[in-house]
Parts: C-alpha cells; structure tokens; sequence
C-alpha cells in the first residue's frame, strides 16, 4: 500500500466514522421521541483503486434502523393514545380519507389526538387509518392487503345513536292457588318497554287469565295501542322434579293484522311479534321459557311477580370513546348504548428492515418490504393494541454514550492515520529538494 492509499483509507475511516457519530446524536436526540427506532451504522469494507493500480480496502458507513426492537410503554390519560405490545405498526395517511397509496405509511408512534373535525392525528401530522362499522355492527368482506378501504378514524362525526329491541325475557311466577277455581279472578296485567329502531318508546302488555283448570292460565299479548296480538294457554307442571314449570303452550292463536303478526314456537317457549312501524316491520322475540324449564315463567304459591329483561336503547348522545386490546373503537353513548365505530388494524410486513424511513417518525413501503397486511390486533403473532399508553423510544442513552466515545476514538485514530501520512508526504517532498 503507498503512501496516498494510506491517506484514502485514513479519509474514508474519518468519513464512516463521522457518520456514526451523526446517528448516535439523532438517537440522543430522539431518546424521549414517541415510538422513535434508533439508528445506527454499520461499518463495511470496500475496495478502491490505489494510485498504484493495486486494490485498497476502505471503510463506509451503511445506516440501519433498529425496527424490530420495541421500547418501553408509557401510561397516560388520554383514551386516544396507543402502544402496539408486540409486532406491528399503526396505517397512517397524510390527509384525512387519503385515496393516494403512496401517501401511507407505517409509525409506532400512537399519541393521537382529535382535530378541529375529530379525526385522530398525532404529533407528526399523520391522520390514523381504520376499517369502519357499519349501523348493524360488522365490518363486511375488507381487502387486508391494501390501504384501500381504509378510513380516516373520526370520533366527532358520530350523531344520535338508537338500537330497535329485538329480544325479551319473561321472568316471574304466577300464583298457584289463583288457578282451578269455580270462578277465576280478573287477570293479571303487566306490560314492558321496548325501543323502536328510530329509538321510541313503547310497550308490549301481557295479561295472564287464571282458568278453572289447576296449573292453567290463559296469556293475551297486546301491542303499544292495547290491541290484542295474539294468545296461548300455558299448562305447568304441578308435580315431579319439573313442578312450577311449564309443561306445554297450545291453542295458539294469532289475532294481529297484517303487516303486523304473532307467532309462537310451543318447543322453545319463544313468541314472535311483527310490528308495523316503519317500511320493514319490527319483530321482537318473547322467551317465556321452553317447557320444564325454571328460567322463564313459573307457577308456585305465592305472590304475582313479574320482570323483564330487553335489549335496544333510547336515543343518545356519545359520552366517550373505548378502544380494547383487539384495536376495537367503541362509542359510548348516555342511553347506554356501547356501538363499536372504528377497528384499528395492526399494519405487519414480511421484512420490516425494508421499511424506508420518512420524515415524522414513520416508514413507507418498498420492494423489499415483502407482503403488506393489516391484520387485526391481538391475534396470532400480531400484537395487542393497548389503550391510554404510549411507546417510548428503543434508545439506551447508556449504549449510545458508549458507542459515542467508541467511535470517538475510531474518529480519533484515523484523524492520526492522515496526519501521520501528511507529515510522511512533506518528508518525501523536502527530499526531492
């Protein structure tokens, strides 16, 4: 090696070492950045041309980003901000409903807050990308493999919510001694609320008529205007393991209306009602209890009770947001209502090492990034969304001041290398003198 291929090497040493020196201050720098990957170089051998003509092994510094190792998590109290435990990444756009692919990108950094319009974007400017639900609470057929479908999240832009009741429950017990008499007393009337889909309320009556006959009684079921739907004798058990249940429903019989309608299945002890509110008729399920079974009607001595239990809501206003450990954004609304809004998926890529890093502490795709999906959160090998927490950065302040002063005395060294050879190149020329 001659003396000016000492020099190249020595420059090349400097210049290699100069840059890691630049990527362990942007990891200082960046030690408290949310969801920050520390870079770093790698130091590799290349070969030049000597002014010899003889091949001189030199130094350059090739950059790599720590991806796959995961900093610590930060708890807040902010309900919008999120930390991936495990692998994966949040899909973020530039603009809000970003139609443009290229305009995607990967961050780990989850510190979203609403704008003045309530879609969610954190510190970077980068708007958060999720699947929607729709009213019926699915998300339907969805390509995970591209941004495609993807939408801004948006938490302000959710009006009044109602649910339509589709199920009640009859508990109770119908007193025993009132049944068998020469002359029944009056019935029994009692009646529950339930939502229609445009969240009114109104109410089903029930009346239970005790017969003549021991353990019988005769139910008429009437609509929110009092007018009779249909009826059913209902014959419990007075004896054996199943005393108090019921025993069997007959003499069914339909007295509603078209498009209004009564049905009822006597095997499972479950009513039918079609009501005619709207261009697609409500219909509700009454469960009494399936014979010989004690989670519904019964009959022993006692007193008359009754109780329901109904689903369907009132209208409401949302009160706040929930996101659980499957990246689900529910809205909570004052009717009680809890309507999932939103699914954040959890970005994953075959080669992450392949990501490009782009300005704003997030990633866009490449060739080498291998397959993209957007997988849902907290399944197979893809990480939980955890809410109110925030990831810190994967920066060790204590490595990176001992790779500093590493690298620092590299810089050192080769700084000696070339001012030796400079001195070694003045000799030679005062020689020629």
């Amino acid at each position: 090696m001659s003396i000016s291929s000492a020099l190249q090497t020595g420059v090349s040493g400097l210049q290699a070492n100069s840059r890691a020196v630049g990527d362990i201050s942007e990891n200082i720098a960046n030690a408290n950045t949310i969801g920050y990957r520390r870079g770093f170089s790698q130091m590799v051998t290349t070969t030049a041309s000597g002014g010899d003509g003889t091949g001189v092994l030199s130094v350059v510094a090739t950059q790599r980003l720590d991806i796959n190792s995961a900093g610590g998590l930060i708890s807040t109290n902010s309900p919008t901000d999120m930390a991936i435990g495990g692998k994966g990444f949040f899909a973020v756009s530039l603009r809000p409903n970003e139609t443009v692919a290229t305009n995607y990108m990967l961050t780990r950094a989850g510190a979203f807050l609403p704008d003045a319009d309530g879609n969610l974007v954190n510190a970077a400017g980068f708007y958060l990308a999720g699947y929607p639900y729709s009213l019926d609470g699915t998300i339907g057929d969805i390509d995970r493999s591209s941004f495609a479908q993807m939408q801004t999240v948006n938490i302000a832009n959710i009006g009044l919510s109602a649910a339509g009741t589709t199920s009640i429950s009859v508990m109770g017990n119908l007193p025993s001694q009132d049944t068998g008499l020469a002359t029944p007393g009056a019935p029994f009337t009692t009646s529950s609320e339930y939502y229609t889909n445009l969240g009114a309320s109104e109410r089903v009556s029930f009346s239970w008529q005790p017969t003549s006959t021991s353990s019988e009684w005769e139910l008429t079921i009437s609509d929110n205007g009092g007018n009779p739907m249909g009826s059913l004798t209902i014959t419990f058990n007075d004896s054996g393991a199943a005393a108090g249940s019921p025993a069997s429903y007959s003499n069914i019989n339909s007295t509603a209306t078209a498009p209004a309608g009564f049905a009822f299945d006597p095997a499972t002890g479950k009513a039918t009602l079609t009501i005619d509110n709207g261009t697609t008729p409500q219909e509700i399920e009454i469960d009494l209890g399936a014979p010989g079974s004690f989670k519904g009607v019964t009959q022993f001595a006692g007193d008359f009770t009754q109780s329901f239990d109904r689903d369907g809501s009132s209208v409401g206003q949302m009160l706040r947001t929930e996101i659980d450990e499957a990246g689900v954004l529910y809205g909570v609304f004052d009717n009680g209502q809890r309507r999932p809004l939103y699914e954040i998926p959890v970005a994953t890529v075959a080669n992450p090492n392949g990501l490009i890093e782009k300005k704003g502490n997030a990633y866009g795709l490449s060739s080498d990034t291998g397959a993209f999906i957007a997988q849902r959160a907290n399944t197979g090998s893809v990480g939980a969304i955890n809410a109110g927490a925030l990831e810190a950065a994967n920066v060790d302040i204590a490595e990176e001041m001992t790779d500093l002063i590493e690298v620092q005395r590299a810089f050192s060294t080769n700084a000696k290398v070339v001012t030796t050879v400079d001195e070694m190149m003045e000799e030679t020329t005062r020689l020629k003198r």
